[in-house]
């Protein structure tokens, strides 16, 4: 009996270490490797607020971080349009963008929430395409100072609500991520605006070239316009609503080749915001 037990005993021994360091039919298998972390994307660059709290204003990239050029365009659309566009005035601009994709150019989009919601098959379009970013324009394309090229004025107290609604509109068409960048309609801005955003945490997008294009009816112009004027780091604003540039595909096709053979390379204004961050 005794025998048998000792025997029992090392065989169960015998069993258990093969059990732990693996039997013949080969090495354990490695323990299950942990589920990668997901990706957190990045926030988009923006820029400190400026003097005394104020939403920060950004007109152009630093001149000596290489030739980079931003090429930016404002689809805008002021409320009172709809009408003219219910009547078979086009204020959008399928070429334009069909054209930035042939010829791979990344761009900045300033979108107007009316303007989204006119044409929401396009503005979803441009805002899931990894080549373009869009940005705000305002909602009603109202101007945020008295006297600008016209327009109707947004009372102080309903400026920020404006922008806001613009973002509003973005989302209720599926714009995926827009930017925190905002395009004051007509550029015209002021401290009592900028003091107005402030908590809508915006950054401000200007431009340090005019391309012209509005209402232009010669494109060598456009593109002559917007080539004497670019410099390392610039933003170059431009339209892309039909009616009102019908002329801007055309100067594209001629500015792009022309920029590259310089040696400019596009960007998106958020690698522009990026790039002056850098610097800081």
């Amino acid at each position: 009996m005794i025998t048998l037990s000792r025997r029992v005993i090392a065989a169960c021994a015998l069993a258990a270490a093969l059990t732990a360091c693996g039997s013949s039919a080969g090495p354990a298998a490695p323990p299950p490797a942990p589920a990668p972390s997901p990706t957190v994307p990045s926030a988009p660059p923006t820029l400190a607020a400026g003097p005394a709290g104020l939403t920060p204003v950004f007109e152009h990239g630093p001149r000596d971080a290489g030739k980079t050029v931003a090429l930016t365009f404002d689809a805008d659309m002021t409320a009172d349009q709809g009408p003219r566009a219910a009547a078979g005035e086009r204020f959008d601009h399928p070429r334009l963008i069909g054209t930035l994709r042939e010829l791979k150019v990344p761009a900045t989009v300033f979108m107007t929430g009316r303007w989204a919601e006119e044409y929401p098959d396009q503005a979803r379009s441009i805002g899931r395409d990894p080549l373009f970013e869009v940005a705000n324009h305002s909602y009603s394309h109202y101007a945020f100072t008295g006297d600008c090229y016209g327009l109707p004025t947004v009372p102080e107290e309903r400026m920020r609500a404006d922008v806001e609604r613009a973002y509003q509109a973005f989302r209720t068409v599926g714009v995926p991520a827009p930017m925190p960048y905002f395009r004051f309609p007509g550029g015209c801005h002021d401290r009592r605006a900028l003091k107005a955003l402030t908590p809508a945490g915006v950054t401000a997008v200007q431009w340090d070239v005019v391309g012209g294009d509005a209402f232009a009816t010669d494109p060598d112009a456009v593109a002559r316009q917007v080539l004497d004027g670019v410099r390392p780091g610039s933003v170059v604003v431009l339209h892309c609503t039909r009616s009102a540039a019908p002329t801007t595909e055309e100067a594209v096709r001629k500015v792009v080749p022309e920029l590259r053979r310089q040696g400019y390379r596009f960007v998106k204004v958020s690698e522009l915001i990026g790039a002056a961050n850098g610097r800081g």
